[in-house]
This record gives structure tokens, C-alpha cells and sequence, in this order.
């Protein structure tokens, strides 16, 4: 399981933090609002229940006192029940309020002359009973429905959770906020990083966007010249020695083309000698042309429209190679929006690769994917270790990949100057086993339309 970007983790940093802090006061809240509401509710029906035990006393002190009558004239309204015990008994207002629902403690208490208060579940539902000590000991009791109240702790409950929803929501939304802000100049790195690995070498910070990141600023764009001035080196050079060595080759190409044309007069050791040294001559003088070529990659790809099928044959033809080996997949375009040069040098690359290396091309394929040309090369040859399929393509391979596949030299700068073309267009280059032989399968994105 991949890691969470930073964005996401200081994002989810601040909504953990923010429902923390919202969930411990909404908690302190609902304790510090439950505490008040009770104890008011207490102290209210404390001082209704002992007015009503004064009127109750009062009405009992008569010579043939009614009990049922005193207690049915107490106001005591819906939430509050009477009820009163005598020696000769209890007596309540309603039947469903009786001995029953006075526990035994609260009963000796105020029995002992001590006023009592205690919470108690009448029926499923929170009650508040007091008891109010009479002479005589007598006890009148009185049960406060704490309905409504526990109501109000739900709202209450409600609300405050809703509210540390909202915190919370409200604490991603800000750490996603200040993360966006404070990583856009990290953003600006990456975007300029990745223009100019596509090639846009004019790519540079502005060092005024952040003053606490001006020294990255200077930083970045001081190694991306020293960069640009280490890869114009390395293209000037190449290209001043390819054109160095185009004088000598030509003369070297032609004395050999003499020694070529009068093999009839040679003993057979010097006949074989010299059409040796015609075959690496004219081996060097595409090596020279391939280094010209690399030296002038770093340019874009100037796209045109070219039919892609045709410039397939046509590469075959001039390999003298089978222009069937060239398969277009069902319902691709043959128009392809490219640089004929750089697709034309790609595909003679791919195919002398095959030819020289793989034991000959089998197929050439031009696909399509999403707007992606593809085109592939088939060889026959005994397929590419996996230690190399990666180094097979870097841009600085010098033999690596072709000794290791057929065990003879060879630069590597076809094969790296078809990663450069890939490049220009935006695309990638790779090589796969087919099992047997090898794939080699180049990428050009925006090439068909």
C-alpha cells in the first residue's frame, strides 16, 4: 500500500486535530450543560415539593382531614405526582403511584425526619423524587418527570456532534488550504523539473514568487544552467568530432571501394582483408552519422502529417527487407501526426538493431492506444536479459546492451538515438522478451488523431 502524499497527511493532520479539539468541548459542554439543567431542575422541584408538603400539612392538621381531597388541590400540573404516607397508609392522586416506587432507603431516611432527594426510572422514564419529612413521622413525596430534560440533552448531544462534524470538516478544508499554499512553490519545482526533463531547457524559477524560497529559486535555476551548458558541450563535441571524422572516412570509404572493385586481382587472404575493412569502413561512416544525429536530438520534433504504413515499407526497402513484415492493427489511421525524420531514423535504427543483433526483424507493427502511436519491432534473436532491458535504452549506452545480447561490440547509439526521437515526441522507448527473440516498442503520444 502506497504512503499518502503530504498534502493529504498534514490534510488529514488538521481534521484529526480539529475533532479532537471540537469532540473534548463538545464534551466539556454536554457535561457543564447536563450538570446545570439538573441541578436547576433539582433546586425548582426541591421548593415546589416543600410548598406542597407545607399545603399538605396544613390540610391534614383539620379534625377529619380528606387526604384524597389535599392532595387533589395541590397545583402540581402534569410533571409532578404527589404522594403521601400515613400511618393508615399511602395515598396518591393516580394508581399508577404508589409504595412501590419509593425506594426503601429514601423511605427510612425521611421516616429518621431527613429530607431526601434521589433519581430514580419510573416506567421506563427518568423521574426526580423528593421526600419532605411530616410530624409525626409522616413523609410526603413528590416524583418530577425529568422528561423533558433528557430531551434536551438529546438536542443538546445532537448539536454539539453535528458541530464537531463541522470542525472537523472545517479543519481539512484549512490544512487542505494552507497545504496548497505552502507547497504551490514546491509544485512550481516539480512542474519546472518536469518541462525541462521533456526538453524545455529555457525553463526557470522566478526567484521573486517566494522570498523564503529565493535561495531554492537561485539554487534550481543556477544548476539548470550549468546543466544546459554541460549538455551543449557534450552536443558540440560530439558533433565537432563526427564532422572530424567524415574527411578521413570518405577517403577511408573510397580507397577501400578501390580495393573493393579489384578483388579479382588479390590473393584470396587480401581479397578477404579488404572487403573486412570496406564493411567496418562503411560501419563506422553510420556510426559518425548516427553521432551527428544525436547531436541534433535536443531540437523538437517538427510534426507533419506523414502516412506511417508507407514510411514502414519504405524503411523495409531500404534495408532490403520484406515490405510484409509490416502489420498496421485494425482501424488505425495510416496519417500519423509526427516528424517524418525522426520516425523514418527510428525505424531504419530499429531494424538494422534487429538484423545485426536479433537475427533478423519478423515484424514491424503500428498500433494505436488512446491517440498513442505505437510502433514495434519484432526480432528473432535470443531476447533481452531483464538486467538490461532499462540500460538497453539509456541515453549514454556504450555497448552494453548489444554485447550483451549477441556477444560482439557494439556503441549502442542507434538504439539510444531511437530514445532520443521517442523524446522529442513526448513518447517512450522499451524493449520486452517475446520468448523467443526480443520486442523493441516505441511510444509517440499525440501521433494519431
Amino acid at each position: 500500500m502506497s504512503r499518502p502524499g503530504l498534502r493529504a497527511r498534514v490534510t488529514a493532520a488538521f481534521a484529526v486535530g480539529a475533532l479532537l479539539l471540537a469532540a473534548l468541548m463538545a464534551l466539556f459542554s454536554y457535561d457543564l450543560t447536563r450538570r446545570s439543567l439538573l441541578d436547576e431542575r433539582e433546586r425548582a422541584a426541591v421548593r415546589a415539593a416543600y410548598y406542597d408538603a407545607a399545603v399538605v400539612r396544613s390540610g391534614l392538621d383539620t379534625g377529619t382531614p380528606d387526604v384524597v381531597a389535599v392532595l387533589r388541590s395541590l397545583d402540581t400540573g402534569s410533571a409532578r405526582r404527589p404522594l403521601l404516607h400515613l400511618r393508615t397508609g399511602w395515598y396518591a392522586r393516580t394508581a399508577d403511584v404508589g409504595a412501590s416506587s419509593v425506594p426503601a432507603e429514601l423511605q427510612r431516611v425521611v421516616a429518621e425526619g431527613q429530607p431526601a432527594v434521589q433519581r430514580i426510572r419510573l416506567d421506563g422514564q427518568p423521574t426526580l423524587l423528593v421526600g419532605v419529612p411530616l410530624p409525626g413521622e409522616l413523609g410526603y413525596y413528590e416524583l418530577t418527570s425529568l422528561r423533558e430534560v433528557e430531551d434536551t440533552f438529546q438536542v443538546v448531544g445532537l448539536a454539539l456532534t453535528a458541530v464537531a462534524i463541522m470542525v472537523a470538516g472545517a479543519g481539512a478544508a484549512l490544512g487542505w488550504y494552507a497545504t496548497r499554499n505552502s507547497l504551490r512553490p514546491l509544485t512550481a519545482v516539480a512542474d519546472a523539473a518536469e518541462r525541462i526533463a521533456a526538453g524545455d531547457f529555457a525553463t526557470r524559477l522566478d526567484p521573486t514568487t517566494d522570498p523564503d524560497l529565493t535561495r531554492l529559486s537561485s539554487s534550481f535555476n543556477e544548476m539548470v544552467d550549468k546543466l544546459v551548458q554541460r549538455i551543449d558541450r557534450d552536443r558540440r563535441f560530439a558533433a565537432d568530432v563526427s564532422h572530424e571524422l567524415r574527411s578521413p572516412l570518405q577517403t577511408l570509404a573510397a580507397a577501400a571501394s578501390v580495393l573493393n572493385r579489384r578483388k579479382e586481382h588479390q590473393d584470396e587472404r587480401t581479397a578477404t582483408a579488404a572487403g573486412l575493412v570496406a564493411d567496418e569502413v562503411a560501419r563506422f561512416q553510420r556510426l559518425v552519422d548516427d553521432l551527428i544525429q544525436l547531436a541534433r536530438t535536443e531540437q523538437p520534433a517538427h510534426r507533419e502529417t506523414v502516412d506511417v504504413a508507407e514510411l514502414a515499407r519504405a524503411a523495409c526497402r531500404e534495408r532490403s527487407l520484406p515490405e510484409d513484415l509490416v502489420r498496421v492493427g485494425g482501424g488505425v489511421p495510416h496519417q500519423w501526426w509526427v516528424d517524418r525524420r525522426r520516425l523514418a531514423q527510428v525505424l531504419l535504427n530499429l531494424l538494422e538493431n534487429a538484423e545485426r543483433y536479433g537475427g533478423g526483424p519478423v515484424a514491424v507493427r503500428l498500433d494505436a492506444v488512446d491517440g498513442v502511436g505505437v510502433v514495434e519491432v519484432d526480432d528473432d534473436g535470443p531476447g533481452v536479459p531483464a538486467a538490461d532491458r532499462e540500460a538497453i535504452f539509456d541515453r549514454f549506452v556504450r555497448g552494453r546492451a548489444a554485447h550483451a545480447r549477441a556477444g560482439t561490440d557494439g556503441t549502442g547509439l542507434g538504439l539510444a538515438l531511437v530514445a532520443q526521437h521517442a523524446a522529442a515526441h513526448g513518447g517512450t522507448a522499451a524493449v520486452r522478451d517475446r520468448h523467443p527473440g526480443a520486442r523493441f516498442r516505441v511510444e509517440l503520444p499525440g501521433a494519431v488523431r
